[in-house]
């Protein structure tokens, strides 16, 4: 079902994608949908937090010999956010439905921020282990890095410059790596 929501959102947006549309492309009635959704935003909530999620574990590398938890974690979130602001889903919500994503970043956390937060957490924790990554709280440190890394996700094409290199995506990436790295390092 949260196939057919994602084909049915990228056809034609949030706000055109109805409960029947959904129940069509998956083959299933309206009340098998309504049965675990109450309506298009909630079951478009639970398709995001698993894109999301998606995104964000399938940046992370690999554990290797000789890297640490700290160059791991800053790799898998530089890559997280390229990769992020790359998914078809990302750019139909931002150019068609923008308001869909003004709740998480305004009132409250959702459920893809919550388990990105636990991601985090953990991984900080590991780093703090293996003397990687700054000793700080880690919930307070993973919502820090969360806030910096969330930023540069969604605000970044409004501060880049087609004509100046020094301006591109990719030099800004590179910012936020060394921002990472400094942030983090013992």
């Amino acid at each position: 079902m949260l196939d057919a929501v994602r084909d049915c959102v990228l056809a034609v947006g949030v706000r055109r994608t109805t409960m029947t549309d959904v129940a069509r492309r998956a083959g299933v009635s309206r009340m098998t949908l309504y049965r675990r959704w109450p309506d298009v935003r909630s079951l478009v909530g639970d398709l995001m937090t698993r894109e999301w999620i998606a995104v964000a574990t399938g940046a992370m590398p690999g554990r290797r010999p000789g890297t640490d938890t700290r160059t791991r974690l800053v790799e898998g979130l530089v890559a997280g956010v390229g990769a992020f602001r790359a998914h078809p889903l990302f750019h139909k919500i931002v150019d068609v439905d923008p308001e869909l994503l003004l709740p998480y970043v305004l009132d409250r956390r959702g459920a893809s921020q919550e388990a990105l937060l636990g991601l985090l957490a953990d991984a900080l924790r590991e780093g703090h282990a293996d003397g990687s990554v700054r000793a700080a709280h880690p919930e307070r440190q993973a919502r820090s890095v969360l806030l910096v890394v969330q930023s540069f996700a969604l605000s970044l094409r409004t501060m880049t410059d087609a004509d100046d290199p020094e301006l591109s995506g990719a030099a800004f990436l590179a910012e936020l790596r060394t921002i990472l790295e400094r942030t983090l390092t013992p």
